[in-house]
C-alpha cells in the first residue's frame, strides 16, 4: 500500500512539475536581451487630477469663555434641557471632534458641512459661538 501511494505521489508531482514548466506564452523575440525580457512592462499611467477630491479645512479653535444662552425652542425638546445644554457646550468646546463627524439628518442640503454646523451657526473673531437651533430638534 505504501509503495502504491509513493508511486501515485511521484506521478502527481511529475505532472505538477510538467504543468508548471509548460508556458502558453509566445517565445520571446530573439533580438531582445535577457534583461529586457525580465523587466515587466509598466501599465499605461492614467493622468490624475491635480485638484484634490476632498479639501481639508482645519476645525475652528475651541472656545473656553462664557457661553451665550441657548435659543428658546418653540417646541418640546426631544431630550432634557440638561442634555441639550451639555451637547451645545461640547460643540462649543470641542470643534476638533464635531468638525470631522458627518451629519446624517440631511442638513447638508441646507449648507451644513459637518456635525459642528448643526450646533454652531458662526463664531466671532474670539471664537464665541452663535448657536444654530437645528441641533435642538
Amino acid at each position: 500500500m505504501v509503495a502504491k501511494f509513493g508511486t501515485l505521489f511521484a506521478a502527481a508531482m511529475c505532472a505538477i512539475g510538467v504543468a508548471a514548466c509548460r508556458s502558453d506564452a509566445p517565445p520571446a523575440s530573439s533580438t531582445a536581451t535577457a534583461a529586457e525580457r525580465a523587466v515587466p512592462q509598466q501599465p499605461a499611467r492614467i493622468p490624475m487630477s491635480v485638484e484634490p477630491v476632498v479639501r481639508f479645512t482645519p476645525p475652528p479653535a475651541a472656545y473656553n469663555g462664557p457661553l451665550p444662552p441657548l435659543p428658546q425652542a418653540s417646541y418640546a425638546l426631544p431630550r432634557s434641557p440638561e442634555v441639550v445644554q451639555a451637547v451645545y457646550t461640547f460643540a462649543a468646546r470641542h470643534p476638533e471632534v464635531l468638525h470631522y463627524v458627518p451629519c446624517f439628518c440631511g442638513c447638508q442640503r441646507s449648507g451644513h458641512k459637518d456635525n459642528d454646523d448643526c450646533f454652531i451657526k458662526s463664531r466671532d473673531a474670539g471664537g464665541r459661538p452663535e448657536w444654530d437651533p437645528h441641533g435642538m430638534g
